[in-house]
C-alpha cells in the first residue's frame, strides 16, 4: 500500500475516528484505525465493539491495500510532521513507513483482516433529516444524561418516532430535558430507541451545520449517514420509563426570564457554594428576583434581577448546576419559568418545542 495525502486532510480524518478507540483494551486490534486505499481516497474506521465509525477522505494512491495501525501514536505522529504533503507506504508485514519533509518514522501495524467489520444496515429504517437540526436537539437534551451506571437504560437519549414527531429526552431522575422536532415517516416506522452516552458524544462531535444526516435503524443498532463518515452504534436495550408522568400540570405562575443575564447571575452566586450546601435560593417578589446562595462555612452571596412578576412572593430552591445547564445550551433570548408551588418541580421551556423539569431542593428558611 503506498498513498500521499495532505497532513491538514490526514490529521482532520484521523481526529474524527480516534475518539471511539479505547485506552483499556484487551484485544490489542481495537487500539488501531483500519486504514484501506483505493481509488483516489482513503477509508479510515475505528470501533471499541459498541461504536464503530468510518470515514473517507481524498488522497493520492499509487497502490491500493489496507492494514490497521495504531491510532492514537499514529494521530501524534502526524500532528507534529514537519511538511504539508505526507507520504506513506506500507509493506507486507504491516509495517508503515511515514515521511513528511526531513521526517521518517516506522510504525508497526497489525492485519486488516483481524479488524471487525462495522454493522451493515440493509433492510433499516430511516430517517433523514438536517444535521444542523439533529445537533441542536442533542445539545439540549445530552447534559441530562444520567451517569448511574445502576439505570442503564437512563445512560442515553431515548428518541420517540411517532405521528409524525420525534421527541428526544433525557433524563437522570432530578431533572429531565426534552426536545420535539416535527419530522416525516412512514406509520412503520413507528418506535423507540435508546442512543448509548457515547454514540451521542461522537456524533455530535460529526454533526456539522449543513447537509443532511440519514438515521438507519435496525434489531440493536442505530448508524447515522453523514456522506463522508458513518457512524454505526449498539442501541441500550431496555424499556424507557414514562417521562411523560413527572411532566408537571398546570402552573401557578409563568415568569419570562433573560437567559443570559440569568446566567451570569447564577454562576456568580453560586462561586459562594460548598459541597455542603449546593442549592441557590430564587426569591420572587413583585418585579424582583432574588438569588441568593448561602454557606455557613463560606459566607453570602446575594444579587438582585428586575423581572415582570405580579404573583405571590415565593422561594424555590435548585441546584444551581442542572439550573445553569439549559440556559447554556439554549440560544432563545428568554427563557419562561413555570413554577405551582415552593415544592413542586419547575419547568423551563423554550419555544414550543424545548421542556425541562427540575426538582426543586428543600429550603431551610
Amino acid at each position: 500500500m503506498k498513498f500521499s495525502i495532505s497532513k491538514e486532510a490526514y490529521l482532520s480524518a484521523l481526529q474524527q475516528v480516534q475518539h471511539v478507540v479505547s485506552t483499556r483494551t484487551t484485544l490489542p486490534i481495537l487500539s488501531n484505525v483500519l486504514i484501506k486505499a483505493g481509488k483516489g481516497e482513503l477509508l479510515f474506521a475505528t470501533t471499541d465493539l459498541d461504536v464503530g465509525i468510518s470515514g473517507t477522505v481524498k488522497a493520492e494512491v499509487e497502490e491500493g491495500g489496507a492494514t490497521t495501525l495504531p491510532a492514537r501514536r499514529l494521530a501524534t505522529i502526524v500532528r507534529e510532521l514537519p511538511a504539508d504533503e505526507v507520504d506513506v507506504s506500507v509493506d507486507e508485514k504491516n509495517v508503515a513507513h511515514i515521511r513528511s519533509g526531513p521526517s521518517s518514522f516506522k510504525l508497526m501495524g497489525l492485519a486488516h483482516d483481524e479488524f471487525p467489520p462495522l454493522p451493515t444496515f440493509n433492510d433499516a429504517r430511516e430517517f433523514k433529516l438536517e444535521q444542523r437540526v439533529l445537533k441542536e436537539c442533542l445539545r439540549k437534551t445530552s447534559y441530562a444524561i444520567s451517569t448511574d451506571e445502576t439505570r442503564y437504560v437512563l445512560n442515553g437519549i431515548l428518541c420517540s418516532f411517532r405521528d409524525n414527531m420525534l421527541t428526544m429526552v433525557a433524563t437522570d431522575g432530578r431533572r429531565l430535558a426534552m426536545v420535539e422536532q416535527e419530522l416525516e415517516f412512514p406509520q412503520s416506522h413507528e418506535g423507540d430507541i435508546i442512543i448509548p452516552t457515547k454514540a451521542v458524544n461522537e456524533i455530535q462531535r460529526l454533526l456539522g451545520d449543513e447537509g443532511e444526516v440519514t438515521l438507519k435503524v435496525a434489531s440493536g443498532q442505530v448508524g447515522f449517514d453523514l456522506g463522508n463518515y458513518f457512524l454505526a452504534s449498539k442501541l441500550i436495550e431496555g424499556n424507557y420509563p414514562n417521562y411523560r408522568q413527572v411532566i408537571p400540570g398546570e402552573s401557578k405562575e409563568r415568569i419570562t426570564l433573560e437567559r443570559e443575564p440569568l446566567l451570569r447571575t447564577l454562576a456568580r452566586v453560586s462561586l459562594l457554594l460548598s459541597d455542603k450546601s449546593n442549592s441557590v435560593k430564587l426569591h420572587f417578589s413583585k418585579d424582583n428576583l432574588e438569588v441568593v446562595a448561602n454557606s455557613p462555612d463560606v459566607g453570602e452571596a446575594r444579587e438582585s434581577v428586575a423581572i415582570s412578576y405580579k404573583g405571590v412572593d415565593m422561594t424555590v430552591a435548585f441546584n444551581p448546576e442542572f439550573l445553569m445547564a439549559p440556559l447554556r445550551n439554549l440560544l432563545s433570548d428568554e427563557v419562561h419559568l413555570h413554577l405551582i408551588d415552593e415544592i413542586s418541580p419547575g419547568v423551563i421551556k423554550s419555544g414550543s418545542s424545548f421542556l425541562y423539569v427540575l426538582m426543586p431542593m428543600r429550603v431551610n428558611s
